[in-house]
Protein backbone atom coordinates (compact mmCIF):
# COMPACT_ATOMS: atom_id res chain seq x y z
CA UNK A 1 0.00 0.00 0.00
CA UNK A 2 2.97 2.44 1.08
CA UNK A 3 5.02 1.26 -2.56
CA UNK A 4 4.29 1.38 -6.04
CA UNK A 5 4.07 -1.72 -8.17
CA UNK A 6 6.67 -2.59 -10.92
CA UNK A 7 4.03 -3.96 -13.17
CA UNK A 8 5.02 -6.59 -15.95
CA UNK A 9 1.34 -7.80 -16.81
CA UNK A 10 2.78 -10.60 -19.17
CA UNK A 11 6.35 -11.45 -17.07
CA UNK A 12 5.23 -11.19 -13.46
CA UNK A 13 7.92 -9.73 -10.92
CA UNK A 14 8.55 -13.59 -9.44
CA UNK A 15 9.97 -14.78 -12.31
CA UNK A 16 12.25 -12.25 -12.20
CA UNK A 17 13.52 -13.18 -8.35
CA UNK A 18 13.92 -16.89 -9.96
CA UNK A 19 16.27 -16.19 -12.51
CA UNK A 20 18.72 -14.26 -10.45
CA UNK A 21 17.85 -15.84 -7.59
CA UNK A 22 18.28 -19.73 -8.57
CA UNK A 23 21.78 -18.81 -10.43
CA UNK A 24 23.06 -16.85 -7.65
CA UNK A 25 22.30 -19.40 -4.66
CA UNK A 26 23.75 -22.67 -6.70
CA UNK A 27 27.07 -20.43 -6.99
CA UNK A 28 26.84 -19.12 -3.30
CA UNK A 29 26.71 -22.74 -2.08
CA UNK A 30 29.67 -23.28 -3.97
CA UNK A 31 31.02 -20.72 -2.66
CA UNK A 32 30.88 -21.99 0.95
CA UNK A 33 31.09 -26.03 -0.28
CA UNK A 34 34.12 -24.97 -2.14
CA UNK A 35 36.07 -24.24 0.34
CA UNK A 36 36.05 -27.30 1.77
CA UNK A 37 36.32 -29.25 -1.43
CA UNK A 38 39.71 -27.20 -1.84
CA UNK A 39 41.34 -27.80 2.08
CA UNK A 40 40.81 -31.74 1.43
CA UNK A 41 42.15 -31.38 -2.77
CA UNK A 42 45.33 -30.02 -1.66
CA UNK A 43 45.77 -31.95 1.68
CA UNK A 44 45.30 -35.25 -0.91
CA UNK A 45 48.25 -33.65 -3.37
CA UNK A 46 50.18 -32.88 -0.45
CA UNK A 47 49.16 -36.59 0.98
CA UNK A 48 50.20 -38.02 -2.14
CA UNK A 49 53.21 -35.80 -3.31
CA UNK A 50 51.51 -35.28 -6.35
CA UNK A 51 52.18 -32.30 -8.05
CA UNK A 52 50.06 -32.50 -10.53
CA UNK A 53 47.03 -32.63 -8.38
CA UNK A 54 48.26 -29.33 -6.55
CA UNK A 55 48.57 -28.41 -9.72
CA UNK A 56 44.84 -29.40 -10.34
CA UNK A 57 43.78 -27.68 -7.07
CA UNK A 58 45.16 -24.17 -8.05
CA UNK A 59 43.52 -24.55 -11.55
CA UNK A 60 40.29 -24.97 -10.03
CA UNK A 61 40.77 -22.53 -7.13
CA UNK A 62 40.83 -20.28 -10.40
CA UNK A 63 37.86 -21.26 -11.63
CA UNK A 64 36.32 -20.96 -7.95
CA UNK A 65 37.36 -17.15 -7.80
CA UNK A 66 35.98 -16.50 -10.77
CA UNK A 67 33.17 -17.88 -10.66
CA UNK A 68 31.88 -16.91 -6.76
CA UNK A 69 33.78 -13.48 -6.38
CA UNK A 70 32.71 -12.69 -9.58
CA UNK A 71 29.23 -13.57 -11.04
CA UNK A 72 28.19 -14.40 -7.05
CA UNK A 73 28.65 -10.92 -6.72
CA UNK A 74 26.85 -9.77 -9.21
CA UNK A 75 23.54 -11.68 -8.50
CA UNK A 76 24.46 -10.98 -5.35
CA UNK A 77 23.75 -7.72 -5.87
CA UNK A 78 20.97 -8.36 -8.34
CA UNK A 79 18.45 -10.39 -5.96
CA UNK A 80 19.12 -6.74 -3.60
CA UNK A 81 18.01 -4.92 -6.92
CA UNK A 82 15.38 -6.83 -8.09
CA UNK A 83 13.49 -7.63 -4.76
CA UNK A 84 13.67 -4.06 -3.43
CA UNK A 85 11.55 -3.55 -6.75
CA UNK A 86 9.22 -6.58 -6.62
CA UNK A 87 8.65 -6.68 -3.04
CA UNK A 88 9.74 -3.42 -1.41
CA UNK A 89 7.41 -3.61 1.84
CA UNK A 90 8.79 -6.98 2.91
CA UNK A 91 12.65 -5.99 1.67
CA UNK A 92 12.59 -2.92 3.68
CA UNK A 93 10.99 -4.87 6.80
CA UNK A 94 13.91 -7.32 6.49
CA UNK A 95 16.27 -4.83 6.65
CA UNK A 96 15.09 -2.83 9.41
CA UNK A 97 14.48 -6.14 11.79
CA UNK A 98 17.58 -7.44 10.83
CA UNK A 99 20.09 -4.90 10.46
CA UNK A 100 22.65 -6.07 12.60
CA UNK A 101 22.12 -9.52 10.97
CA UNK A 102 23.46 -8.40 7.68
CA UNK A 103 26.15 -6.30 9.17
CA UNK A 104 27.47 -9.20 10.41
CA UNK A 105 27.20 -10.79 7.30
CA UNK A 106 29.04 -8.46 5.46
CA UNK A 107 31.74 -8.61 7.91
CA UNK A 108 32.11 -12.24 6.89
CA UNK A 109 32.25 -12.06 3.26
CA UNK A 110 35.14 -9.18 3.46
CA UNK A 111 36.95 -11.94 5.20
CA UNK A 112 36.12 -14.44 2.66
CA UNK A 113 37.17 -12.58 -0.13
CA UNK A 114 40.82 -11.26 0.90
CA UNK A 115 41.35 -14.66 2.16
CA UNK A 116 40.21 -16.40 -1.25
CA UNK A 117 42.95 -14.11 -2.96
CA UNK A 118 45.34 -14.77 -0.80
CA UNK A 119 44.64 -18.69 -1.02
CA UNK A 120 44.97 -18.12 -4.85
CA UNK A 121 47.96 -15.64 -5.17
CA UNK A 122 49.84 -17.33 -2.62
CA UNK A 123 49.48 -21.11 -4.17
CA UNK A 124 53.18 -22.62 -3.65
CA UNK A 125 54.37 -19.45 -2.03
CA UNK A 126 53.92 -20.33 1.35
CA UNK A 127 54.39 -23.21 3.19
CA UNK A 128 51.32 -25.68 2.78
CA UNK A 129 50.55 -25.63 6.61
CA UNK A 130 49.59 -21.68 6.81
CA UNK A 131 48.50 -22.11 3.25
CA UNK A 132 45.85 -24.46 4.23
CA UNK A 133 45.34 -22.63 7.59
CA UNK A 134 44.02 -19.65 5.04
CA UNK A 135 42.18 -22.20 2.84
CA UNK A 136 40.08 -22.95 6.60
CA UNK A 137 40.20 -19.07 7.38
CA UNK A 138 37.68 -18.75 4.09
CA UNK A 139 35.52 -21.61 4.30
CA UNK A 140 34.73 -20.75 7.86
CA UNK A 141 33.95 -17.24 7.00
CA UNK A 142 31.85 -18.46 4.15
CA UNK A 143 30.56 -20.94 6.30
CA UNK A 144 29.68 -18.11 8.86
CA UNK A 145 27.82 -15.87 6.08
CA UNK A 146 25.82 -19.04 5.42
CA UNK A 147 24.88 -19.29 9.04
CA UNK A 148 23.37 -15.61 9.29
CA UNK A 149 21.81 -15.66 6.47
CA UNK A 150 20.02 -18.85 6.97
CA UNK A 151 18.67 -17.73 9.99
CA UNK A 152 17.42 -14.25 8.34
CA UNK A 153 15.98 -16.51 4.83
CA UNK A 154 14.28 -19.35 7.55
CA UNK A 155 12.59 -16.84 9.90
CA UNK A 156 10.22 -15.90 6.72
CA UNK A 157 9.01 -19.43 6.71
CA UNK A 158 9.06 -20.76 10.43
CA UNK A 159 8.59 -17.42 11.86
CA UNK A 160 7.76 -19.40 15.24
CA UNK A 161 7.45 -16.54 18.50
CA UNK A 162 9.39 -14.17 16.34
CA UNK A 163 6.19 -13.18 14.61
CA UNK A 164 4.87 -11.87 17.77
CA UNK A 165 7.67 -9.84 19.76
CA UNK A 166 10.26 -9.55 16.21
CA UNK A 167 13.08 -10.32 18.77
CA UNK A 168 16.44 -10.59 17.05
CA UNK A 169 17.80 -13.40 18.14
CA UNK A 170 14.69 -15.23 18.19
CA UNK A 171 14.13 -14.67 14.62
CA UNK A 172 17.98 -15.60 13.92
CA UNK A 173 17.32 -19.33 16.00
CA UNK A 174 13.94 -19.41 14.63
CA UNK A 175 12.30 -23.51 14.38
CA UNK A 176 14.07 -24.63 11.35
CA UNK A 177 17.40 -22.69 11.38
CA UNK A 178 19.25 -25.91 13.16
CA UNK A 179 18.07 -28.41 10.65
CA UNK A 180 18.53 -25.83 7.15
CA UNK A 181 21.92 -24.51 8.39
CA UNK A 182 22.49 -28.96 8.37
CA UNK A 183 21.10 -29.33 5.04
CA UNK A 184 22.43 -25.81 2.78
CA UNK A 185 25.51 -27.10 4.48
CA UNK A 186 25.57 -30.65 2.94
CA UNK A 187 23.99 -29.47 -0.04
CA UNK A 188 26.97 -27.14 -0.60
CA UNK A 189 29.45 -29.66 -0.70
CA UNK A 190 27.49 -32.15 -2.91
CA UNK A 191 27.23 -28.67 -5.40
CA UNK A 192 30.72 -28.42 -4.61
CA UNK A 193 31.35 -31.95 -5.81
CA UNK A 194 29.43 -31.00 -9.03
CA UNK A 195 31.52 -28.35 -10.32
CA UNK A 196 34.88 -30.41 -8.93
CA UNK A 197 33.60 -33.27 -10.93
CA UNK A 198 33.37 -30.40 -13.77
CA UNK A 199 37.07 -29.22 -13.57
CA UNK A 200 38.40 -33.09 -13.48
CA UNK A 201 36.47 -32.80 -16.87
CA UNK A 202 38.73 -30.36 -18.26
CA UNK A 203 42.46 -31.80 -16.89
CA UNK A 204 44.19 -33.27 -19.76
CA UNK A 205 46.22 -35.83 -18.12
CA UNK A 206 43.88 -39.07 -17.67
CA UNK A 207 45.39 -40.01 -14.03
CA UNK A 208 44.86 -36.89 -12.63
CA UNK A 209 41.34 -36.45 -14.71
CA UNK A 210 40.29 -39.90 -13.09
CA UNK A 211 41.92 -39.66 -9.55
CA UNK A 212 40.13 -36.12 -8.89
CA UNK A 213 36.84 -37.62 -10.66
CA UNK A 214 36.45 -40.49 -8.33
CA UNK A 215 37.36 -38.11 -5.31
CA UNK A 216 34.79 -35.35 -6.56
CA UNK A 217 32.67 -38.23 -6.72
CA UNK A 218 33.45 -39.45 -3.33
CA UNK A 219 33.12 -35.95 -1.62
CA UNK A 220 29.49 -35.52 -3.41
CA UNK A 221 28.31 -38.28 -2.14
CA UNK A 222 29.28 -38.48 1.11
CA UNK A 223 27.04 -35.09 1.07
CA UNK A 224 24.40 -36.53 -0.55
CA UNK A 225 23.96 -39.19 1.95
CA UNK A 226 24.32 -37.09 5.09
CA UNK A 227 21.77 -34.11 3.53
CA UNK A 228 18.85 -36.84 3.42
CA UNK A 229 18.29 -37.30 7.47
CA UNK A 230 18.88 -33.83 7.14
CA UNK A 231 16.09 -32.93 4.94
CA UNK A 232 13.35 -34.71 6.63
CA UNK A 233 14.73 -32.93 9.66
CA UNK A 234 14.10 -29.78 7.82
CA UNK A 235 10.85 -30.79 6.39
CA UNK A 236 9.88 -32.02 9.89
CA UNK A 237 10.58 -28.73 11.49
CA UNK A 238 8.28 -26.97 8.93
CA UNK A 239 4.77 -25.34 10.52
CA UNK A 240 1.58 -27.72 9.58
CA UNK A 241 0.28 -25.78 6.33
CA UNK A 242 3.93 -25.16 5.15
CA UNK A 243 4.08 -29.34 5.64
CA UNK A 244 0.95 -29.59 3.94
CA UNK A 245 2.08 -27.83 1.10
CA UNK A 246 5.45 -29.27 0.12
CA UNK A 247 3.34 -32.75 0.51
CA UNK A 248 0.95 -32.25 -2.23
CA UNK A 249 -1.40 -29.18 -1.58
CA UNK A 250 0.09 -26.86 -3.56
CA UNK A 251 -0.31 -27.37 -7.00
CA UNK A 252 2.46 -25.37 -8.11
CA UNK A 253 4.89 -27.25 -5.37
CA UNK A 254 2.87 -30.66 -7.18
CA UNK A 255 4.69 -29.31 -10.28
CA UNK A 256 8.51 -28.69 -9.18
CA UNK A 257 8.71 -31.73 -7.70
CA UNK A 258 9.10 -34.28 -10.03
CA UNK A 259 11.69 -32.40 -12.25
CA UNK A 260 13.50 -31.42 -8.90
CA UNK A 261 13.78 -35.28 -7.92
CA UNK A 262 14.88 -35.86 -11.73
CA UNK A 263 18.04 -33.52 -10.84
CA UNK A 264 18.43 -35.13 -7.78
CA UNK A 265 18.74 -38.86 -9.54
CA UNK A 266 20.93 -37.61 -12.05
CA UNK A 267 23.47 -35.96 -9.45
CA UNK A 268 23.56 -39.38 -7.74
CA UNK A 269 23.80 -41.57 -10.77
CA UNK A 270 26.25 -39.59 -12.47
CA UNK A 271 28.72 -39.51 -9.25
CA UNK A 272 28.08 -43.28 -8.58
CA UNK A 273 27.85 -44.36 -11.93
CA UNK A 274 30.54 -42.39 -13.89
CA UNK A 275 32.39 -41.15 -11.11
CA UNK A 276 33.27 -43.73 -8.31
CA UNK A 277 32.34 -46.57 -10.33
CA UNK A 278 33.99 -46.01 -13.94
CA UNK A 279 36.03 -42.33 -13.13
CA UNK A 280 36.74 -42.72 -17.38
CA UNK A 281 33.14 -42.03 -18.43
CA UNK A 282 33.67 -38.20 -16.60
CA UNK A 283 33.31 -36.43 -20.31
CA UNK A 284 32.82 -33.52 -20.81
CA UNK A 285 29.41 -33.44 -21.62
CA UNK A 286 28.24 -35.98 -19.01
CA UNK A 287 30.27 -33.28 -16.04
CA UNK A 288 27.97 -30.41 -18.01
CA UNK A 289 24.93 -32.70 -17.71
CA UNK A 290 25.55 -33.04 -13.56
CA UNK A 291 26.12 -29.68 -13.23
CA UNK A 292 22.59 -29.18 -15.13
CA UNK A 293 21.39 -31.72 -12.76
CA UNK A 294 22.81 -30.17 -9.87
CA UNK A 295 20.89 -26.47 -10.73
CA UNK A 296 17.36 -28.18 -11.62
CA UNK A 297 17.81 -29.38 -7.95
CA UNK A 298 18.87 -26.43 -6.68
CA UNK A 299 16.37 -24.22 -8.57
CA UNK A 300 13.09 -27.13 -7.25
CA UNK A 301 14.45 -26.85 -3.61
CA UNK A 302 14.37 -23.11 -3.47
CA UNK A 303 10.92 -22.70 -5.87
CA UNK A 304 9.30 -25.48 -2.85
CA UNK A 305 10.70 -23.12 -0.17
CA UNK A 306 9.68 -20.14 -1.54
CA UNK A 307 6.10 -21.64 -2.20
CA UNK A 308 5.63 -23.17 0.99
CA UNK A 309 5.42 -19.96 2.51
CA UNK A 310 2.74 -19.30 0.47
CA UNK A 311 -0.11 -17.31 1.56
CA UNK A 312 2.81 -14.93 2.86
CA UNK A 313 6.13 -13.54 2.13
CA UNK A 314 7.15 -13.21 5.57
CA UNK A 315 4.79 -16.32 7.33
CA UNK A 316 1.98 -14.78 9.58
CA UNK A 317 3.43 -11.19 9.32
CA UNK A 318 3.29 -9.88 5.63
CA UNK A 319 0.95 -11.66 2.99
CA UNK A 320 2.73 -11.75 -0.75
CA UNK A 321 0.79 -8.71 -1.77
CA UNK A 322 3.09 -7.05 0.46
CA UNK A 323 -0.27 -6.12 3.18
CA UNK A 324 0.27 -6.74 6.59
CA UNK A 325 -1.61 -9.56 8.59
CA UNK A 326 -2.17 -7.33 11.37
CA UNK A 327 -3.79 -4.90 9.13
CA UNK A 328 -5.71 -6.84 7.42
CA UNK A 329 -9.17 -6.49 9.43
CA UNK A 330 -9.04 -2.41 9.27
CA UNK A 331 -8.90 -2.89 5.60
CA UNK A 332 -11.40 -4.91 5.60
CA UNK A 333 -13.64 -2.63 7.46
CA UNK A 334 -12.43 0.98 5.55
CA UNK A 335 -11.29 -0.66 1.75
CA UNK A 336 -8.14 -0.62 0.28
CA UNK A 337 -8.42 1.83 -2.05
CA UNK A 338 -9.00 4.99 0.25
CA UNK A 339 -5.53 4.35 2.08
CA UNK A 340 -3.24 2.97 -0.61
CA UNK A 341 -0.80 5.57 -2.07
CA UNK A 342 -0.05 4.47 -5.41
CA UNK A 343 -3.79 4.25 -6.72
CA UNK A 344 -6.06 6.96 -9.37
CA UNK A 345 -9.04 6.07 -7.69
CA UNK A 346 -10.39 5.74 -4.19
CA UNK A 347 -13.23 4.86 -3.89
CA UNK A 348 -15.40 2.72 -6.28
CA UNK A 349 -18.13 3.91 -8.10
CA UNK A 350 -20.42 2.65 -11.26
CA UNK A 351 -18.72 4.22 -13.66
CA UNK A 352 -14.91 3.09 -12.48
CA UNK A 353 -15.85 -0.06 -11.39
CA UNK A 354 -13.61 -2.10 -13.94
CA UNK A 355 -10.43 0.18 -13.71
CA UNK A 356 -10.71 0.71 -10.04
CA UNK A 357 -10.92 -2.92 -10.32
CA UNK A 358 -7.91 -2.59 -12.32
CA UNK A 359 -5.75 -1.16 -9.61
CA UNK A 360 -7.26 -3.91 -7.02
CA UNK A 361 -5.91 -6.47 -9.42
CA UNK A 362 -2.27 -4.57 -9.50
CA UNK A 363 -2.06 -4.46 -5.59
CA UNK A 364 -3.31 -7.90 -3.90
CA UNK A 365 -3.27 -10.22 -7.45
CA UNK A 366 -0.13 -9.58 -9.45
CA UNK A 367 2.63 -10.47 -6.94
CA UNK A 368 1.49 -14.18 -8.09
CA UNK A 369 -0.43 -14.03 -11.35
CA UNK A 370 0.44 -12.75 -14.65
CA UNK A 371 -1.81 -11.33 -17.27
CA UNK A 372 -1.94 -13.15 -20.42
CA UNK A 373 1.63 -14.66 -19.39
CA UNK A 374 2.16 -18.39 -18.88
CA UNK A 375 2.96 -18.21 -14.87
CA UNK A 376 -0.73 -18.23 -13.27
CA UNK A 377 -1.98 -16.82 -16.00
CA UNK A 378 -5.65 -15.03 -14.52
CA UNK A 379 -7.29 -14.60 -17.67
CA UNK A 380 -7.09 -18.82 -17.80
CA UNK A 381 -7.71 -18.87 -14.42
CA UNK A 382 -10.63 -17.64 -14.55
CA UNK A 383 -11.85 -18.55 -18.10
CA UNK A 384 -15.08 -20.41 -16.91
CA UNK A 385 -15.98 -18.19 -14.18
CA UNK A 386 -18.77 -15.11 -14.74
CA UNK A 387 -18.86 -11.95 -12.90
CA UNK A 388 -21.11 -13.14 -10.22
CA UNK A 389 -19.37 -16.58 -9.11
CA UNK A 390 -15.78 -13.88 -9.09
CA UNK A 391 -17.34 -12.50 -6.39
CA UNK A 392 -18.16 -15.23 -4.81
CA UNK A 393 -15.05 -16.63 -5.06
CA UNK A 394 -13.01 -13.53 -3.95
CA UNK A 395 -14.74 -13.05 -0.62
CA UNK A 396 -14.03 -16.60 0.48
CA UNK A 397 -10.79 -17.07 -1.56
CA UNK A 398 -8.68 -17.54 1.55
CA UNK A 399 -10.58 -20.58 2.57
CA UNK A 400 -10.95 -22.16 -0.97
CA UNK A 401 -7.20 -21.91 -1.63
CA UNK A 402 -5.18 -21.65 1.81
CA UNK A 403 -2.23 -20.98 0.07
CA UNK A 404 -3.84 -17.24 -1.61
CA UNK A 405 -4.18 -14.23 0.58
CA UNK A 406 -7.38 -13.51 1.49
CA UNK A 407 -8.84 -10.33 -0.60
CA UNK A 408 -8.21 -7.29 1.66
CA UNK A 409 -10.88 -4.03 1.55
CA UNK A 410 -14.88 -4.06 1.30
CA UNK A 411 -17.55 -5.74 -1.00
CA UNK A 412 -17.61 -2.75 -3.38
CA UNK A 413 -14.02 -3.17 -4.19
CA UNK A 414 -14.80 -7.37 -4.37
CA UNK A 415 -17.15 -6.42 -7.19
CA UNK A 416 -14.89 -3.62 -8.89
CA UNK A 417 -12.25 -6.30 -9.02
CA UNK A 418 -14.64 -9.16 -10.38
CA UNK A 419 -15.69 -6.61 -12.88
CA UNK A 420 -12.11 -6.10 -14.03
CA UNK A 421 -11.23 -10.06 -14.43
CA UNK A 422 -14.95 -10.60 -15.83
CA UNK A 423 -15.26 -7.51 -18.02
CA UNK A 424 -12.24 -6.05 -18.85
CA UNK A 425 -10.22 -9.60 -19.19
CA UNK A 426 -12.83 -11.77 -20.49
CA UNK A 427 -15.27 -9.56 -21.91
CA UNK A 428 -18.31 -11.01 -19.97
CA UNK A 429 -21.59 -9.45 -18.63
CA UNK A 430 -21.11 -7.90 -15.02
CA UNK A 431 -24.44 -9.41 -14.05
CA UNK A 432 -26.19 -7.61 -11.15
CA UNK A 433 -25.69 -9.52 -7.89
CA UNK A 434 -28.37 -11.05 -6.89
CA UNK A 435 -28.06 -13.94 -3.93
CA UNK A 436 -29.52 -17.41 -3.90
CA UNK A 437 -31.58 -17.18 -1.13
CA UNK A 438 -32.87 -13.46 -2.07
CA UNK A 439 -36.63 -14.07 -1.99
CA UNK A 440 -39.14 -15.74 -3.89
CA UNK A 441 -38.66 -13.54 -7.03
CA UNK A 442 -35.51 -15.41 -7.86
CA UNK A 443 -36.29 -18.55 -10.51
CA UNK A 444 -35.55 -22.11 -9.41
CA UNK A 445 -32.87 -22.20 -12.43
CA UNK A 446 -31.21 -18.92 -11.79
CA UNK A 447 -31.25 -19.44 -8.09
CA UNK A 448 -29.46 -23.05 -9.09
CA UNK A 449 -27.07 -20.88 -11.22
CA UNK A 450 -26.25 -18.54 -8.46
CA UNK A 451 -25.79 -21.65 -6.02
CA UNK A 452 -23.39 -22.59 -8.38
CA UNK A 453 -21.63 -19.69 -9.31
CA UNK A 454 -21.03 -19.28 -5.49
CA UNK A 455 -20.01 -22.60 -4.51
CA UNK A 456 -18.32 -24.46 -7.67
CA UNK A 457 -17.45 -22.48 -10.80
CA UNK A 458 -14.11 -21.07 -9.36
CA UNK A 459 -12.84 -25.05 -9.71
CA UNK A 460 -15.74 -26.38 -12.22
CA UNK A 461 -17.53 -25.64 -15.59
CA UNK A 462 -21.49 -26.38 -14.99
CA UNK A 463 -20.61 -28.85 -17.94
CA UNK A 464 -17.79 -30.74 -16.13
CA UNK A 465 -20.03 -31.04 -12.94
CA UNK A 466 -23.13 -32.22 -14.82
CA UNK A 467 -21.19 -34.76 -17.29
CA UNK A 468 -19.81 -36.36 -13.52
CA UNK A 469 -23.16 -36.46 -11.89
CA UNK A 470 -25.00 -37.48 -15.36
CA UNK A 471 -26.35 -40.68 -13.53
CA UNK A 472 -26.86 -39.53 -10.56
CA UNK A 473 -30.35 -38.65 -8.85
CA UNK A 474 -31.20 -35.15 -7.23
CA UNK A 475 -31.21 -37.24 -3.48
CA UNK A 476 -27.69 -38.79 -4.58
CA UNK A 477 -26.29 -35.31 -5.44
CA UNK A 478 -27.83 -33.52 -2.51
CA UNK A 479 -26.24 -36.33 -0.31
CA UNK A 480 -22.78 -36.37 -1.98
CA UNK A 481 -22.58 -32.04 -1.52
CA UNK A 482 -21.92 -32.72 1.73
CA UNK A 483 -19.03 -35.28 1.45
CA UNK A 484 -17.21 -33.39 -1.25
CA UNK A 485 -14.44 -33.70 1.04
CA UNK A 486 -14.48 -37.26 0.74
CA UNK A 487 -14.11 -37.60 -2.76
CA UNK A 488 -11.18 -34.83 -3.04
CA UNK A 489 -9.27 -33.87 -0.19
CA UNK A 490 -8.94 -30.23 -2.82
CA UNK A 491 -12.97 -30.17 -2.12
CA UNK A 492 -14.89 -28.92 1.10
CA UNK A 493 -17.98 -29.78 1.80
CA UNK A 494 -21.10 -27.80 0.53
CA UNK A 495 -21.67 -25.18 3.18
CA UNK A 496 -25.35 -23.88 2.21
CA UNK A 497 -28.72 -24.75 4.01
CA UNK A 498 -30.36 -28.59 3.06
CA UNK A 499 -32.94 -26.85 1.04
CA UNK A 500 -29.97 -24.56 -0.93
CA UNK A 501 -28.68 -28.04 -1.65
CA UNK A 502 -31.57 -29.59 -2.48
CA UNK A 503 -32.06 -26.84 -5.07
CA UNK A 504 -28.28 -27.09 -6.49
CA UNK A 505 -29.07 -30.93 -6.68
CA UNK A 506 -32.44 -30.02 -8.62
CA UNK A 507 -29.78 -27.65 -10.94
CA UNK A 508 -27.38 -30.52 -11.46
CA UNK A 509 -29.30 -33.08 -11.79
CA UNK A 510 -30.21 -34.82 -15.57
CA UNK A 511 -33.98 -33.72 -16.64
CA UNK A 512 -36.21 -35.58 -14.72
CA UNK A 513 -34.69 -36.94 -12.27
CA UNK A 514 -36.75 -37.38 -9.36
CA UNK A 515 -36.61 -34.67 -6.25
CA UNK A 516 -34.01 -34.98 -3.18
CA UNK A 517 -36.09 -35.89 -0.40
CA UNK A 518 -36.84 -33.42 2.63
CA UNK A 519 -34.81 -34.14 5.65
CA UNK A 520 -36.56 -34.42 8.93
CA UNK A 521 -35.07 -31.28 10.25
CA UNK A 522 -35.69 -29.51 6.50
CA UNK A 523 -39.56 -30.90 7.25
CA UNK A 524 -39.89 -29.37 10.73
CA UNK A 525 -38.71 -26.06 9.34
CA UNK A 526 -41.24 -26.07 6.53
CA UNK A 527 -43.90 -27.10 9.04
CA UNK A 528 -43.22 -23.56 10.39
CA UNK A 529 -42.72 -21.61 7.49
CA UNK A 530 -46.25 -23.68 6.76
CA UNK A 531 -48.00 -22.18 9.88
CA UNK A 532 -46.43 -18.61 9.52
CA UNK A 533 -48.07 -18.29 5.64
CA UNK A 534 -50.65 -20.67 4.69
CA UNK A 535 -52.59 -21.86 8.42
CA UNK A 536 -54.31 -18.81 8.78
CA UNK A 537 -56.42 -19.47 5.43
CA UNK A 538 -55.47 -23.29 4.29
CA UNK A 539 -55.72 -26.79 6.32
CA UNK A 540 -53.53 -29.68 5.72
CA UNK A 541 -56.20 -31.72 3.94
CA UNK A 542 -56.95 -29.02 1.61
CA UNK A 543 -53.58 -28.18 0.53
CA UNK A 544 -52.88 -32.41 0.48
CA UNK A 545 -55.63 -32.24 -2.07
CA UNK A 546 -54.69 -29.29 -4.08
CA UNK A 547 -51.51 -29.89 -5.13
CA UNK A 548 -51.96 -34.01 -5.49
CA UNK A 549 -49.66 -35.11 -7.66
CA UNK A 550 -47.33 -32.23 -8.30
CA UNK A 551 -43.51 -32.51 -7.95
CA UNK A 552 -41.40 -30.86 -5.32
CA UNK A 553 -40.06 -28.61 -8.32
CA UNK A 554 -43.29 -28.16 -9.27
CA UNK A 555 -44.74 -27.34 -5.90
CA UNK A 556 -41.63 -24.77 -5.73
CA UNK A 557 -42.61 -23.42 -8.83
CA UNK A 558 -46.18 -22.64 -7.88
CA UNK A 559 -44.91 -20.84 -4.59
CA UNK A 560 -43.56 -18.41 -7.04
CA UNK A 561 -47.18 -17.33 -8.88
CA UNK A 562 -49.39 -17.48 -6.01
CA UNK A 563 -51.23 -14.58 -6.93
CA UNK A 564 -51.14 -15.51 -10.63
CA UNK A 565 -53.27 -19.08 -9.56
CA UNK A 566 -55.95 -17.16 -7.25
CA UNK A 567 -56.30 -13.29 -7.30
CA UNK A 568 -57.08 -13.54 -3.70
CA UNK A 569 -53.93 -14.59 -2.88
CA UNK A 570 -51.04 -12.79 -2.35
CA UNK A 571 -47.56 -13.51 -3.55
CA UNK A 572 -45.45 -16.09 -1.60
CA UNK A 573 -43.14 -13.62 0.60
CA UNK A 574 -41.20 -15.33 2.78
CA UNK A 575 -37.19 -15.40 1.49
CA UNK A 576 -35.85 -17.91 -1.00
CA UNK A 577 -34.77 -20.79 1.69
CA UNK A 578 -38.35 -20.97 3.61
CA UNK A 579 -39.66 -20.78 0.06
CA UNK A 580 -37.46 -24.01 -0.53
CA UNK A 581 -38.50 -25.12 3.19
CA UNK A 582 -42.20 -24.97 2.31
CA UNK A 583 -41.98 -26.68 -0.91
CA UNK A 584 -40.30 -29.54 0.91
CA UNK A 585 -42.84 -29.85 3.20
CA UNK A 586 -45.69 -29.49 1.00
CA UNK A 587 -43.89 -32.43 -0.88
CA UNK A 588 -43.68 -34.57 2.24
CA UNK A 589 -47.24 -34.31 3.17
CA UNK A 590 -47.97 -36.31 -0.16
CA UNK A 591 -45.60 -38.52 0.57
CA UNK A 592 -47.46 -39.44 3.78
CA UNK A 593 -44.41 -38.00 5.45
CA UNK A 594 -46.86 -35.83 8.10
Amino acid sequence: MNYPIWYLPETGGGILIALIAIFHVYVSHFAVGGGLYLIYAEKKGLRENSQAILDFTKRHARFFILLTMVFGSITGVGIWFIIGLVNPAATSFLIHNFVFGWAIEWVFFLVEIVAAFVYFYMFGKMDSATHLKIGWIYFVSAWMSLFVINGIIGVMLTPGSWAEDFDFWRGIFNPSFWPSLFFRTFVALLVAACYGYLSAAFTADQAVREKMTRFSAIFGMLAFLAAIPAGLWYLSALPEQAHALVLGKSPTIQAVLPPTAVGLAGIFFILLGAGIIRPAYNLKPVAFLALACGLVFMGGFEWVREAARRPYVINEVIYSNSIFKKDLAEINQNGYLPSALWVAHQTVTEENLAEAGEELFIHQCYACHTVGGWNNDIIAATETMSSRALVAYIGKIHQIRYFMPPFAGTDAEIRALAAYIAGTLHGKEVEELVAAGAGGGVASEEAGLILFDENCAACHSLDEVRDSWSGSSQGEIAEMLGTLDQISEEMAPFAGSEAEAAQLAAFLAPPGSAPAPASAAATADGEEVFANYCAMCHGLTEIQAKTAGQDRQELYTLLGKLNELVKAMPPFTGTEEERQMLADYLHSLQQGDR
